[in-house]
C-alpha cells in the first residue's frame, strides 16, 4: 500500500509485517504432506490451544478449510445435508463448493439482522433419515457474519446453538474467518467463544495480516479424517512452515491489535453518519467491518470517483450500497484523511 491510497475493500489487502518476512527467512521446514513440518506443526498446536480444541490442520484458504470440514463431518450417510444462513459466505460466495464438490445439501434458514438464526427454524431444518430427503449431518454459523455487517454472534446463542445440535447428534462448524475480531469484541478468548463448536476454520490472512493461509481446529480425530480430504482437494502443501511462520506471528502478535481496527471502523463510521446522501448507523458497527447506503443509488459513482480522485479505495456490493473494512494497514489515524474524502467526493455527486 503506497502513501498515496488508503485501500478499504477488505482486510484481505493487508501486507505482510517486517516480522513476518523474517519468520519466513528464518523458517525450519520439511515436508508437511509427509508430516515433517515443525513450524506448520507448531501453527496448528498453538492454533488449536487458542482456540481450545484438540487439533489443527493448516490449509491455503478459508473456503478450503470450510468445505473440507463439510465433508468430513458430512461422511458416513448416503444424502447429507447441512443447514446455513442465507446470508453466509459458504451458501453465498464459495462458489457452490458444497454441491458440486462435496455432494452436500445445503438448507438455508433466514439470517437475521444480528446475524443469528432462529432457534426453532434450524431445529423445524433438521432432517432425520426418511427415504424421501438427506439427513442433516451439520450446522454452519458465521462468526464474525460478514453480509450482516462484521457483527459477533453473542456467545450465549452460540452455546444454544450447540446444545441443540448436540441433542440432534449432529456437529456445529463455524466459519470464524474473523474470529478474533469477535473475540475482541466481546471481550472473550476466542476458545470461549468457540467452546460449543465442533470445529472452526478461522483465516490468518484477513485482519491478521499474514500473505495466504488458514487453519482448520477440531478434534483430534475429526483432524485426522481431514487431513486426508485436505489432500484430495489439492491442499497438501510440501515446505508450508515458510507460509506457517507468518501465522505464528499473526497468532501471537496481530491477534491483541485488533481493537485498533475496530477503533478506525468506529471513526469512519461516525463521520460518515453526519454528511449528507450517506446512511449509516454508528451503534451498528461493531467490529472493522461497515456498510452503508448512498442516496439515488450512487453507490458505484461514490467509489470511482474516491478511487480516482483521491486514493482511498471501497467496494460497491450495489448500486446503493458500500462495504469499507479497515486493518492494520488503514490505521486510525488515517481517518480523517478518509473523511474528508468522502466530502469532497459528496460533494460533488450532490452538489
Amino acid at each position: 500500500m503506497t502513501d498515496a491510497m488508503v485501500d478499504l475493500r477488505s482486510d484481505t489487502v493487508t501486507r505482510p509485517s517486517k516480522a513476518m518476512y523474517a519468520a519466513m527467512a528464518a523458517a525450519e521446514v520439511g515436508d508437511d504432506v509427509l508430516g515433517d513440518d515443525p513450524t506448520t506443526a507448531r501453527l496448528e498446536e498453538e492454533a488449536a490451544e487458542m482456540l481450545g480444541k484438540e487439533a489443527g490442520l493448516f490449509v491455503p484458504t478459508g473456503t478450503m478449510g470450510n468445505l473440507a470440514a463439510i465433508i468430513t463431518h458430512a461422511s458416513g450417510v448416503a444424502f447429507p445435508e447441512m443447514i446455513s444462513g442465507n446470508k453466509q459466505h459458504t451458501y453465498l460466495y464459495e462458489v457452490g463448493t458444497t454441491a458440486r464438490l462435496a455432494g452436500v445439501h445445503n438448507w438455508a434458514v433466514p439470517n437475521k439482522a444480528d446475524g443469528t438464526l432462529a432457534l426453532d427454524e434450524i431445529e423445524n431444518a433438521i432432517r432425520i433419515e426418511d427415504v424421501h430427503h438427506p439427513q442433516t449431518r451439520l450446522v454452519i454459523l458465521e462468526n464474525t457474519h460478514n453480509s450482516c455487517g462484521g457483527v459477533p454472534l453473542p456467545t450465549s446463542y452460540v452455546d444454544s446453538v450447540g446444545a441443540l445440535t448436540k441433542s440432534h447428534k449432529i456437529a456445529l462448524h463455524i466459519d470464524g474467518a474473523r474470529i478474533f475480531n469477535a473475540a475482541t469484541a466481546l471481550g472473550q478468548p476466542a476458545s470461549r467463544v468457540c467452546q460449543a463448536a465442533d470445529s472452526v476454520t478461522f483465516c490468518l490472512s484477513k485482519g491478521l495480516g499474514a500473505p495466504a493461509g488458514s487453519v482448520l481446529v477440531g478434534s483430534r480425530d475429526f483432524i485426522k479424517r481431514t487431513r486426508n480430504v485436505r489432500k484430495a482437494l489439492g491442499g497438501g502443501m510440501r515446505q508450508s512452515g515458510v507460509l506457517a511462520a507468518c501465522g505464528l506471528v499473526a497468532l501471537r502478535e496481530m491477534t491483541t491489535r485488533l481493537a485498533e481496527d475496530h477503533e478506525a471502523a468506529q471513526i469512519l463510521a461516525r463521520g460518515l453518519a453526519e454528511m449528507p446522501g450517506i446512511t449509516i448507523r454508528a451503534q451498528d458497527v461493531h467490529t472493522n467491518i461497515l456498510y452503508f447506503d448512498v442516496a439515488d443509488g450512487k453507490g458505484e459513482i461514490l467509489c470511482e470517483k474516491l478511487a480516482q480522485d483521491h486514493g482511498v479505495l471501497v467496494g460497491a456490493y450495489s448500486t446503493a450500497q458500500v462495504r469499507a473494512v479497515t486493518h492494520v494497514d488503514a490505521p486510525p489515524s488515517v481517518m480523517p484523511r478518509v473523511l474528508d474524502a468522502f466530502r469532497a467526493t459528496l460533494g460533488s455527486i450532490f452538489p
